[in-house]
């Protein structure tokens, strides 16, 4: 079916006039007249009583008038929505956080995208480095975001940021009473918990080759993830190194949060997405996490 003629029929459906009608077309009027009477042609029916002196609308042109022009709009719309989903402007995005990432940082992102593209519509979920790359791989997620350093095939990773790890002290142990910053070797045979490097193996390494450069003591506990850490710090396991903004808001009663002295100890956030050919959404995604790096 010739949608050329559902708009031809439209305009004179509102003009009423084939000269008008004609004009606004940008065509001639016998090869309008033409077209509608192929337009008849091809619906099987009379749109136009031509019995008098000026044409009328049948009652089935009546109808026809106004499914063309519901038709036309949605049409319209579809064009709109197709531009949109190739600038990126529209679809759907898929993102997981890291739990051990709860500040600022990936939210700012998340918050600059959503006012940069308000059509885009935002699946968000919480997980770990080693689980957002698999659920990549999958193609289960669209970008996650992730604790540099790491390796993984297949996978591209920027890094938009970072914060500094803390150590977390059991309140009656004797450094929590020591304001300053905490010395290395002040802590090179204490007892630690930590969570299984398996979790993220680039950001355990780290974290521990940051705050213990001769070596990690002996580790009494691992814990899944940061909140069991600071309850095992608060029932005096042992000590902890926890990512700051992570450590701030999981701060509980009978845990002293310290800074370690120079160099201080930094992890980085990274996003991470499949390599190759990628959606205009997740493009857009990736290039204003650059941006935010970049500043």
């Amino acid at each position: 079916m010739d949608l050329r003629r559902w708009h031809y029929f439209a305009v004179l459906a509102e003009e009423m006039n084939f000269t008008r009608a004609a004009a606004r077309l940008f065509v001639a009027q016998p090869s309008l007249s033409q077209q509608i009477r192929a337009f008849e042609a091809e619906l099987g029916v009379a749109l136009l009583d031509r019995s008098g002196p000026r044409f009328a609308l049948t009652e089935a042109g009546r109808v026809a008038a106004a499914e063309a022009r519901e038709l036309l709009d949605h049409l319209e719309r579809a064009r709109g929505v197709i531009a949109a989903t190739a600038r990126g402007d529209a679809g759907r995005l898929r993102i997981a956080y890291t739990r051990s990432a709860p500040g600022p940082l990936a939210a700012d992102l998340v918050a600059a995208y959503r006012s940069r593209h308000p059509d885009v519509e935002l699946a968000l979920e919480t997980g770990w480095t080693s689980l957002n790359l698999t659920r990549l791989a999958a193609g289960e997620i669209d970008v996650g975001f992730v604790r540099p350093p790491l390796t993984a095939p297949g996978i591209e990773v920027a890094v938009v940021g970072s914060e500094e790890v803390l150590l977390a002290l059991p309140s009656g142990h004797a450094l929590a009473r020591h304001r300053g910053r905490i010395r290395r070797a002040w802590i090179a045979t204490e007892p630690v918990v930590f969570w299984p490097r398996e979790n993220g193996p680039g950001q355990y390494d780290a974290i521990s080759g940051q705050v213990w450069p001769e070596g990690v003591p002996p580790i009494v506990r691992e814990e899944p993830e940061d909140e069991q850490l600071m309850r095992a710090v608060a029932e005096g396991a042992g000590i902890a190194a926890i990512p700051e903004h992570r450590a701030r808001a999981l701060r509980r009663r009978g845990v002293v949060l310290r800074r370690l002295e120079d160099p201080v100890p930094r992890i980085d956030l990274g996003l991470a997405w499949r390599a190759g050919a990628v959606s205009p959404v997740v493009r857009g995604f990736v290039e204003l996490s650059r941006q935010a790096a970049g500043r």
